[in-house]
């Protein structure tokens, strides 16, 4: 089944959401102002627009892997979380970012992405003595390569 998602644009001077067909089912986003930003500089870059989600859905938003190559971004948040009820006009999607070099952002520039995910289902913790699974040899253990 396709969920509908309702969109309000704030500007027309971003290209429309889509997929990237065969690359990813992330969905980028662009921002919708220019901005320049110093060294350690911290902005909210507006993405220019506002969503209403299904009831019981999330909006991940993420960097895209080439933010901080091109744009010398960090976002701050690591990850950031929409929810359902972040669904008003004024609610407008933004990228929390820190400038770790001088950096130049223009309007359409694709600086992040996202994925609609259902909530987590209820989950009951079930305390135990051991785990039955064989360990994998803790965390770093795959090595570098």
């Amino acid at each position: 089944m396709t969920e509908k998602i309702k969109i309000l644009y704030h500007t027309d001077k971003i290209d429309k959401l889509e997929y990237i067909d065969g690359k990813s089912d992330w969905i980028d986003l662009r921002a919708a102002e220019n901005v320049v930003m110093k060294q350690f500089e911290f902005k909210l870059i507006d993405l220019g627009i506002s969503v209403q989600l299904p009831e019981g859905y999330e909006m991940i938003i993420a960097p895209r892997s080439s933010t901080f190559k091109n744009f010398g971004l960090i976002q701050t948040n690591s990850i950031g979380i929409v929810d359902e009820s972040y669904c008003g006009r004024d609610d407008v999607i933004k990228m929390p970012a820190l400038a770790m070099r001088d950096t130049e952002i223009r309007v359409n520039d694709r600086i992040c992405q996202f994925r609609i995910l259902k909530h987590q289902p209820t989950i009951e913790f079930e305390e135990v003595e051991d785990l039955e699974r064989k360990s994998r040899g803790g965390f770093g253990s795959t090595g570098k390569q």
